[in-house]
């Protein structure tokens, strides 16, 4: 997909003078009144406009915050998901992407979530609940870039899979950053090799990088998205 990959960079240079409207990290009563105009999905589809780029899948993108002290369970961690917003062209992206807070500019225990239109990030949604997350841990700073390269690809469908790849998420923490990329299909050893093999390229990974592979059914049985994970060293 040169082309789009192409579109991205132009806009990147074309969207950096916008002004920083839309922000999701919480900071008030006033930011919080914004994203809850927000959670309602926007109807109908998006679909691109007049000369716009259309990507070849519509993508919504969700933040999600953890409150100090409380106890996760599925359901406060479904209500705790503010929808963004959905877009469906690289000039819709940017729109988006251009006025968020980036990564390495949250705080607490803060997570993006860029999925398929659709496909809500959660295990047991239909479209995950046979599938797994490629994990990959970062030192406190390289957040940000390793999320643009990582969500950049992901639209431009540089990962080659198919349908396969459901979404990917940045997880701010307070000792380490983790980034993960959801796919449908634990069990294809094959596809889920390329999606590493390429998650590896993008990110610019050394060869010696720590990457953990974990089933949403392991996830869903221990209540942990990272703990107790299957390691791959590669």
């Amino acid at each position: 997909m040169p082309q789009k990959i192409k579109s991205f960079d132009v806009l990147r240079s074309a969207n950096q003078n916008i002004k920083n409207g839309l922000k999701t990290e919480d900071s008030g009563e006033e930011d919080n009144e914004q994203r809850n105009e927000l959670e309602d999905p926007p109807l109908p589809s998006p679909k691109p406009g007049p000369g716009e780029h259309p990507l070849q899948f519509n993508y919504s993108l969700w933040f999600s915050r953890k409150s100090p002290g409380k106890h996760s369970t599925a359901t406060s961690y479904d209500q705790n998901l503010k929808l963004v917003g959905t877009f469906a062209s690289v000039e819709q992206f940017w729109k988006y992407y251009a006025h968020i807070v980036r990564p390495s500019d949250l705080t607490g225990h803060s997570d993006y979530h860029l999925f398929k239109e659709g496909i809500r990030p959660m295990w047991e949604d239909t479209a995950n609940n046979k599938g797994g997350k490629w994990i990959v841990r970062l030192k406190k700073g390289l957040a940000s870039r390793c999320w643009e390269n990582l969500i950049l690809a992901m639209l431009g469908e540089q990962f080659m899979v198919g349908e396969e790849i459901c979404g990917a998420v940045i997880s701010i923490r307070y000792q380490e950053d983790i980034l993960s990329l959801w796919n449908r299909t634990a069990c294809d050893q094959q596809t889920t090799s390329r999606i590493r093999d390429t998650l590896k390229r993008v990110l610019n990974l050394p060869p010696n990088t720590i990457m953990e592979y974990k089933t949403h059914t392991d996830s869903i049985k221990d209540n942990s998205s990272f703990r107790n994970t299957d390691i791959f060293m590669r």
